[in-house]
């Protein structure tokens, strides 16, 4: 039966179709949101997957480039792998949605997006989003919603709901929030120094609109909501955990738990594990699940030691961070490196810089983001948790983990006009125990401080976790969690900043929600530590940005000329402009605005290929001195290359201050001579002297009669002389035969 449901949200309507499309699926939203159009759907398996003992999710977003009106780039013409915002979208669908299904639920799902077509008003990642949440409320899918999913901007300081892709990438603010009915339950930002009040206050703005469309899911979900199907559920059985806690008291676990060695308290636990493996060994099912129970009274001793007894399993204060330490250029020969040390977590930074043309392109359904200059690649090799398993490429985890660090600095970098070079910073995890991508902003923000990039402010990032109890009030706060305290914790709230405010949050929970106090607390403990980090840790190591340049790294000069010119300055096929990079090794890049970079390592050869780049777009005066080489020699002269598709004559009565009899006796076809310009003729032709007395003072008259309207021959612009027609359009077998000409008058 097709049921359609409509509402206004921030200005446009929304409508939900229902048991329109997709009706095989266990439950399916056509998603309509201005002209962004996303079919959303929810699906699972009949039975449970065997050997796990976790919730299978997948979350997919597909983006289509029909939905923007493009064919896909390269030479494969079809959508291949999910690109990194689609990777991104998915982990933040997910995030939210992951603890609103049953803990002890083992069948696979899957929750998929397909982008079918976008409006630049309404992103599309919003309705998508707002769509799994309600194909899976409308399904037979076991599910503790509804949820729902706001996006708030912020443009000249005021808040925007639901903001357009423009708002959206232009302003001050990119914060999406996911409630239930009573609770934030997942908070993803990135912003340009937003103070933690102006935070929170955007938080709960985004909170109240979720609840005005938390009711119109359940008005969806009455009128055609599934009844949810039974499942068999994976819970470890009770008589279990009483008969090994006749084996390994609490007392026992506690001991083994609370160390600050990881490495000390995985020996510990597996010898309690060998310990009840040989207890059980006459029952299999309990054997089946013994290492998740094993997991479970790992996760029930920790919590209830540190929400009961204050007491944390390294021993800490709940708001002490753990050993701080950071070093600057321990790599040689890169650009910018350092390392930062919290605790057993550990990470490398390496920055390098490169001209704008390595800037990332980008092949998205916005057609306003071609490419991005500043990237951040994060890397977890197994060896850092002691573990040995094949490098298999980025997971999504490590692109997550990446694009938060990299968001995190963005809003410090300074622009392109201040600094016209593409930067890319790399984490390579050494060590991890607890919150390593906020270990890599604050590596990569030193790296960067180390290359000599003009940030404009410092920034740190941490982690704050959270075990709560049985009533909303009983919650214990944790400044800088632990791997241990975050598996067996409630909440990883992950923050960074300047000292004037946030940069990004990124909020990951496994309860049903956090109450205001929670979030508030969170934040301002944030605030606090990294604070901390930058004055007793970072600062003393690295406190601004070094004023030059590491010598391995690419120099870049700007320069601006007239955007019509540009084609001059290309040439031909590429021509002018792939002799001017063979002849200085130098990288060029040039913008529509006129705006040319020129990149490379010898100084010499950048200044180099600027003054010529400005002889080709600059006007040749009279009087100006030169240098050249000389391109041609004819009987009565020879003809100087002042810039490519650029030369002048010196005639061979003006080659020296003596009497020439042969033009070769002077010059040869490749010496490079100092010239100066004595004539522009009325067609553009330039004529030179090499004399020492005619090289300073005024400027000798040339007499007409000496080259005038029969063509002494001076050079001209051969760009000019192909726009004119005439004599200029001539090639140059053509002219040398009339040059000749001008050889017997003389």
């Amino acid at each position: 039966m097709y049921k359609s449901f409509s509402m206004e949200l921030a200005g446009r309507t929304l409508t939900v179709d229902i048991g329109r499309v997709a009706k095989q699926a266990n439950g399916a939203a056509f998603m309509h949101y201005g002209d962004t159009t996303v079919l959303s759907t929810a699906t699972a398996s009949d039975k449970p997957r065997d050997g796990i003992d976790f919730f299978p999710l997948s979350v997919e977003y597909e983006e289509k480039m029909y939905a923007a009106g493009k064919i896909p780039g390269g030479f494969n013409k079809r959508e291949g792998k999910a690109s990194e915002n689609a990777v991104l979208t998915s982990r933040v669908i997910d995030r939210p949605m992951r603890p609103l299904f049953p803990k002890d639920y083992r069948n696979d799902v899957t929750l998929n997006n397909l982008v079918m077509s976008v409006d630049p008003e309404c992103r599309p990642e919003l309705v998508a989003m707002l769509g799994s949440a309600i194909a899976a409320c409308v399904s037979d899918i076991p599910f503790d919603g509804p949820c729902a999913m706001t996006q708030v901007g912020m443009v000249d300081g005021q808040f925007i709901i639901n903001p357009s892709q423009s708002e959206w990438k232009e302003g001050d603010l990119n914060l999406t929030v996911a409630s239930t009915r009573e609770k934030v339950i997942m908070i993803e930002a990135g912003a340009n120094e937003i103070p933690e009040a102006a935070m929170i206050e955007a938080i709960y703005r985004a909170h109240e609109v979720n609840q005005v469309i938390i009711k119109f899911i359940d008005s969806i979900v009455a009128e055609v909501g599934k009844e949810k199907h039974a499942y068999e559920s994976c819970a470890i059985p009770e008589e279990l955990f009483a008969a090994m806690k006749e084996i390994v008291p609490p007392e026992q676990m506690e001991e083994a738990v609370f160390t600050d060695e990881k490495q000390v308290r995985e020996e510990s636990i597996r010898q309690i594990t060998e310990k009840l493996t040989e207890a059980f060994a006459d029952k299999e099912d309990w054997l089946a699940v013994l290492d998740e129970a094993v997991y479970q009274y790992q996760k029930k001793t920790v919590r209830k030691m540190i929400l009961k007894d204050q007491k944390r399993p390294d021993g800490r204060r709940m708001d002490q961070i753990r050993p701080l330490s950071a070093e600057v250029d321990i790599i040689p020969r890169v650009h910018g490196s350092a390392m930062f040390t919290r605790g057993q977590t550990q990470i490398c930074n390496v920055c390098t810089l490169g001209p704008l043309s390595d800037a990332q392109k980008l092949d998205g359904l916005d057609e306003n983001e071609v490419s991005k200059r500043y990237m951040h690649h994060y890397n977890f090799p197994s060896y850092s948790v002691g573990e040995t398993k094949p490098s298999r490429g980025p997971g999504r985890r490590e692109i997550g983990h990446g694009a938060l660090a990299e968001r995190a600095l963005l809003p410090v970098l300074p622009s392109t006009e201040e600094f016209p070079y593409a930067i890319r910073t790399v984490s390579e995890t050494f060590e991890s125990n607890g919150s390593t991508s906020m270990a890599s902003t604050c590596a990569s923000c030193m790296s960067l401080m180390a290359a000599g990039v003009p940030i404009k402010k410092m920034v740190a990032g941490i982690s704050c976790g959270l075990v709560t109890g049985e009533t909303d009030d009983d919650f214990v706060l944790l400044t800088d969690i632990q791997g241990l305290e975050d598996f067996f914790g409630d909440m990883d709230f992950k923050v960074t900043g300047t000292v004037d405010g946030i940069t990004a949050i990124q909020m990951d929970i496994k309860i049903h929600g956090l109450t205001r106090p929670i979030v508030e607390g969170a934040i301002a403990r944030c605030r606090e530590a990294r604070l901390f980090i930058m004055d007793t840790c970072m600062r003393p190591e690295i406190s601004e940005p070094r004023p030059e340049l590491s010598p391995y790294a690419p120099k870049i000069e700007q320069i601006m000329i007239d955007p019509q010119k540009i084609g001059d300055v290309v040439g031909k096929q590429g021509k002018v402009i792939n002799k001017i990079i063979e002849e200085t090794g130098v990288k060029i890049d040039i913008e529509d605005d006129g705006s040319v970079s020129v990149c490379g390592v010898d100084a010499d050869m950048i200044k180099k290929a600027i003054s010529i780049i400005e002889s080709i777009v600059n006007d040749v005066e009279v009087g100006q001195v030169i240098t050249g080489k000389v391109a041609r020699i004819m009987n009565f002269g020879a003809f100087v290359e002042l810039a490519p598709n650029k030369d002048g004559m010196v005639h061979i009565s003006r080659l020296s201050e003596k009497r020439v009899g042969k033009v070769e006796d002077v010059v040869n076809i490749g010496d490079e001579v100092t010239v100066r310009v004595i004539e522009i003729d009325k067609m553009g032709r330039i004529n030179l002297t090499m004399k020492p007395s005619e090289m300073t003072g005024d400027v000798p008259v040339v007499e007409s009669s000496d080259r005038g309207d029969r063509g002494g021959r001076g050079g001209r612009d051969r760009g000019d002389r192909r726009d004119r027609g005439g004599r200029g359009g001539r090639d140059r077998d053509r002219r040398d035969r009339d040059d000749s000409f001008d050889g017997d008058d003389e």
